[in-house]
């Protein structure tokens, strides 16, 4: 709990190509901005002062950051979306390559997760997730599972590099973490949601995290135990959907939990070094007793490597 990891292993699998390391951000503006939202950009407040999050993340100090103008989509990008991408390029993501992805025990088909128990596939201190060979996008939940019905959900099992490979073809890119939380905060200054103070108003359900005892049960009272489609709940002042929970999302940025403090004010890229990339929103996984991350403020972060079955990402544009 604060050590960045929250609801993903984390594991790092191979030495990252520097390249991913160093990748300079670059304007981008010849995609198509059909189901995206133009935001105007300017001044807002970023982060925050509460004490509710992890001291260890860096979610404050509050400071006031501009950004230009951009497009950026309306939904995570979905399993039908990346297999549009896969059909054209032929490519082979990261897990597929290195033959195993990471997927949480209670979306594990029984059978596979009682010979999994026997070979001791789970990661040591976050024993609720198995290292699940054949597991990738398009078989979520293990060599058997497929992603047929979950076509509109959003897809998962994707690293940073592939989701800088999928931004490439479709002529957009990742999103600064600077873009997310303006965009998350759907014009509200200074709320701790992206829909306001209040968790549950009216006791409605505003996003997909874990309802029950994590990791033991999930009561799915929100209607999910794993990943929403990718329209569900209602949009925040932006029109965006599910910038809280579902999945977390990859963002441009490397990470660092004290770099913006005396960081650029302007359009923030993050730092230029660094071995880990952030990932923004929390996700179906995230519960107040373990991981409170849905927060608007709140950061984690990820090697560009990894992949888990309750990480994607969305696409941004310039304008």
């Amino acid at each position: 709990m604060g050590n960045g990891t929250c609801c993903t292993p984390g594991k790092k699998r191979c030495k990252c190509d520097e390249e991913d390391l160093s990748k300079p951000f670059e304007r981008i503006s010849t995609g198509s901005t059909e189901n995206m939202v133009r935001l105007d950009g300017g001044p807002f407040l970023m982060g925050t002062n509460e004490t509710i999050g992890y001291p260890d993340d860096g979610e404050g100090p509050v400071r006031e950051i501009t950004l230009d103008p951009f497009y950026i989509d309306q939904y995570a990008v979905t399993n039908s979306d990346f297999q549009k991408f896969t059909e054209a390029t032929q490519y082979k993501t990261d897990a597929e390559k290195f033959g195993y992805s990471y997927v949480f025990h209670l979306l594990l088909p029984p059978s596979l997760k009682r010979t999994l128990d026997l070979l001791g596939r789970t990661v040591i201190g976050l024993e609720w997730w198995y290292n699940v060979e054949g597991a990738d996008w398009a078989h979520p939940f293990g060599p058997e599972s497929s992603f047929q019905g979950l076509e509109k959900h959003p897809v998962t099992h994707v690293s940073y590099r592939d989701a800088l490979a999928y931004c490439e073809w479709a002529g957009k890119r990742l999103p600064t973490e600077a873009e997310v939380e303006y965009a998350a905060r759907g014009g509200l200054e200074g709320k701790r949601y992206a829909w306001g103070d209040e968790f549950r108003p009216d006791g409605k359900h505003k996003c997909n995290i874990f309802q029950g005892k994590f990791p033991e049960y999930n009561s799915g009272e929100d209607g999910f135990i794993g990943t929403a489609p990718v329209d569900a709940f209602e949009p925040n002042g932006y029109g965006l959907y599910n910038m809280a929970g579902n999945v977390w999302e990859w963002v441009f940025d490397g990470w660092s939990p004290d770099f913006h403090i005396d960081g650029p004010r302007k359009n923030p890229t993050g730092p230029e070094t660094g071995d880990r990339r952030v990932n923004r929103g929390g996700s179906y996984l995230c519960h107040d007793s373990y991981c409170n991350r849905y927060r608007v403020a709140a950061r984690t972060s990820n090697t560009p490597d990894s992949s888990t079955g309750n990480l994607g990402f969305r696409c941004v544009r310039d304008v």
